[in-house]
This record gives structure tokens, C-alpha cells and sequence, in this order.
């Protein structure tokens, strides 16, 4: 099992936060800081310039970045050593469902996970959630793409389909 953390800056709302739930089943370690983040972890940011791919197997920790996506720019990550961007997947939230690339955190962390290979893990997070199964049946067929990918290239390439 990797290790999961998140960095929660407290904008997003408290009452539908999944890492919160997530965090209290003791499944993720919750941060105020990013000081509190090892600089080992992988860090999971939409604005990265790589994209996460089963290459990326190993890491000693994945976090995932949990604020609104309004401040998701002023949140300074930029020189953080490991940095992957989530290849394309449908949200199934409740709060974004059927939208391309606006996955929730949890999303976020089952995709990484699946990608990765531990897809045990993957499943037993959005086990918590009513939704969450549905995210795996959305994204079933790019999931096993992407996890069947050699790195950040052939994942690209294999994105490239889906939009």
C-alpha cells in the first residue's frame, strides 16, 4: 500500500470534502502545510508539464492537492521535485459528474493508484463513497490504457484518443 497525504488549504467545502471522510478513516494523512510533505512524495498537480504513468511505480508516497479549483494556481508547487499531471478521466462526483478533467481528490488518488498498479487500494477508497465505483466503470477502458503504458510519452499518445 503507498502511503496517501493531502494538502488541504480549507477551500473547498467542508461539507462535501472526500478527503476529509477519507482522513478520518484514517486511509489519507491530512496537511496544513506543504512543509509537512515529503520532498519524495509525488505530488499530484494539473499543471504539471508530466504526465503520471506506470513509470512512475515506486514512489514512496502520492499527495493530492485539495483546495478549490479557484486557488488551485496560488498554491506554490511549481519547484517540487515530482510532479505528474492525471492523464484524461471523466469525473463521477456528485458535484462534477460527466465533466472531463475535473475529478475530485479522491478521484485523483484512485486514478493514481490504478495507474500505478494498485488498483486493491484504488478500489478500497472509493468503496467509501456511493459514487465512487461509478468512476471505475466510467473510466474503465482509459484506466487499463494508461496503466498498461511504459511512461509520460506513451500515456500522452494514448490521452491524445480521448479528446
Amino acid at each position: 500500500m503507498i502511503p496517501l497525504l493531502a494538502y488541504r488549504d480549507n477551500s473547498c467545502d467542508p461539507k462535501k470534502c472526500s478527503v476529509k471522510k477519507l482522513g478520518r478513516l484514517g486511509y489519507v494523512r491530512v496537511v496544513d502545510s506543504l512543509k509537512k510533505i515529503p520532498k519524495s512524495s509525488l505530488i499530484l498537480d494539473p499543471n504539471a508539464k508530466q504526465a503520471l504513468s506506470p513509470a512512475d511505480k515506486g514512489v514512496p508516497s502520492i499527495t493530492v492537492l485539495d483546495c478549490s479549483w479557484e486557488v488551485l494556481d496560488d498554491i506554490v508547487v511549481r519547484t517540487w521535485p515530482l510532479r505528474r499531471a492525471l492523464p484524461f478521466l471523466v469525473a463521477a462526483n456528485p458535484g462534477h459528474f460527466g465533466r472531463p478533467c475535473m475529478l475530485n481528490s479522491v478521484e485523483a488518488l484512485a486514478a493514481t493508484l490504478w495507474i500505478l498498479g494498485e488498483e486493491e487500494q484504488a478500489t478500497e477508497i472509493l468503496a467509501r463513497f456511493g459514487w465512487g465505483m461509478r468512476f471505475l466503470e466510467v473510466n474503465a477502458e482509459p484506466l487499463r490504457e494508461y496503466a498498461a503504458a511504459r511512461d509520460s510519452a506513451e500515456v500522452v499518445a494514448i490521452q491524445e484518443c480521448y479528446l
